[in-house]
């Protein structure tokens, strides 16, 4: 990897007054909070304040010049890495002691930038490789960002991004959804015209309140995976049968578990109408309606600890996988993914069990889907649901970028939703803002 990186700056807005921001913790400098210059070349180290929130030195806005020109700038390895963008305004970035840099804030209205039109994207550059991604974790801003990265064997990877009009799609989206269910999804939208939709995530900074939302779900789940019937294996009885494919299993424990019942208390004309009966209600509604059959929910750790299963212990009334055991979440908890059960710790396996469930209840598809990660297909199809992640991949060209915080959670080897490129082998790096010309497809401009 290169010790420093170009980036092609792209204005595809219809201003000429648009500025590019570019902050991070400098890798090569023991991790020093760092900016570049106005040129897009030198580098600002800013010391510790006095006081609080006081301004910069130094001009740290890159202007983009007129709709279409691109400006060339030069970063060194950073970590934590955003290239912010503005437009008809200016940014204003404060420094506290430390020297701890004051970002703008879309949730303070006391904040200098809360009426700007910005956005950001993120990144980092290190020993290993350029990673970088769109995000709307946060809020769906008016500039739309584009990325697209060219390796030196000349592959490309391209992240869509918005249209110059994405903003308002997503606008239009969310209060068709509040007219819907009567929930706040209209009340995420900040501004008249709208200026950004915040996640409901920040729902509370708007008088936008999603509590009790997600309970319903949970309580689906857990009475889907509540084990009332364990039936452990003991020496006395034959060893199981290895596995079979989950529909296949469930089909033929719901039938046999049915059957069982009905053949000894029932005479052969009635046993025949019986079984009829049974086929005629179809897999689904066995599984609803076979007592019994037990559900049990697997989650491919993508890590060392495989795939691991779980079910609710009806003692405690914890979801367990293995020795680790999680409560039930509430709607914070499912929305924010770093609260309640989804508090990461010292334990690796649950680390890695953390972004895979907390995903799968924000994409709702835990309830219809017993193997995680799932598929995009399955993604937001019941209620209640996240609206405002759904809505985001709806209006993204590609139908990427990340819109919660665990949305890179995919199969192995299954289509990316989150919005990022990477490589290790970086040669060009083009971060597009505002939309015009945007395209789908990976290739290049």
């Amino acid at each position: 990897m290169p010790n420093s990186l170009t980036i092609q700056l792209c204005n595809q807005t219809t201003s000429d007054q648009v500025y590019a921001y570019i902050t991070g913790l400098a890798i090569q400098h023991n991790g020093a909070r760092v900016l570049l210059k106005s040129n897009g070349q030198d580098l600002y180290f800013p010391t510790s304040p006095p006081a609080i929130l006081q301004p910069l030195v130094e001009d740290c806005a890159i202007p983009l010049g007129a709709p279409g020109n691109t400006v060339t700038v030069q970063i060194p390895q950073m970590a934590g890495g955003r290239i912010w963008f503005s437009r008809d305004a200016r940014l204003t970035f404060l420094l506290n002691p430390g020297p701890a840099l004051v970002e703008p804030s879309v949730l303070n209205p006391t904040d200098p930038n809360a009426k700007v039109d910005f956005s950001f994207c993120e990144f980092t550059l290190n020993n290993d490789q350029l990673f970088a991604n769109i995000s709307y974790v946060d809020f769906v801003p008016r500039l739309p960002i584009a990325l697209t990265l060219q390796t030196l064997g000349g592959a490309v990877q391209h992240v869509s991004g918005m249209p110059p009009d994405g903003l308002g799609r997503v606008c239009n989206a969310l209060r068709e959804q509040a007219a819907k269910d009567g929930r706040p999804w209209d009340k995420l939208v900040v501004g008249n015209p709208p200026l950004r939709a915040l996640s409901p995530t920040h729902g509370n900074a708007v008088g936008a309140s999603f509590g009790g939302y997600f309970e319903p779900l949970v309580e689906e789940v857990w009475s889907k995976y509540c084990h009332t019937m364990n039936q452990q294996h003991t020496p006395n009885q034959q060893p199981p049968t290895p596995p079979m494919p989950e529909k296949k299993q469930q089909q033929q424990h719901g039938l046999r578990h049915l059957f069982s019942q009905l053949r000894p208390q029932s005479p052969p004309q009635q046993q025949q109408q019986q079984h009829q009966q049974v086929e005629r209600m179809g897999v689904q509604q066995l599984l609803k309606g076979a007592a019994g059959v037990q559900q049990t929910l697997r989650i491919n750790t993508q890590a060392a600890a495989g795939i691991v299963s779980g079910s609710v212990n009806p003692d405690s009334g914890d979801l367990v996988f293995g020795g680790e055991c999680f409560k039930k979440p509430n709607s914070a908890d499912i929305l924010g993914c770093n609260s309640g059960p989804f508090t990461t710790g010292p334990n690796p396996t649950r680390n890695a069990i953390i972004p895979r469930l907390a995903a799968a209840f924000q994409r709702s598809s835990i309830v219809d889907i017993n193997e995680h990660p799932s598929r995009p297909d399955t993604f937001y199809k019941r209620e209640p649901t996240n609206h405002y992640c759904r809505i985001v991949h709806e209006c993204n060209l590609d139908g990427k970028g990340y819109a919660f915080a665990y949305d890179d959670v995919q199969p192995d080897g299954g289509e990316d939703q989150s919005g990022k490129v990477n490589a290790g082998d970086p040669k060009v790096f083009i971060v597009a803002v505002g939309g015009m010309g945007a395209y789908v497809g990976d290739r290049m401009p």
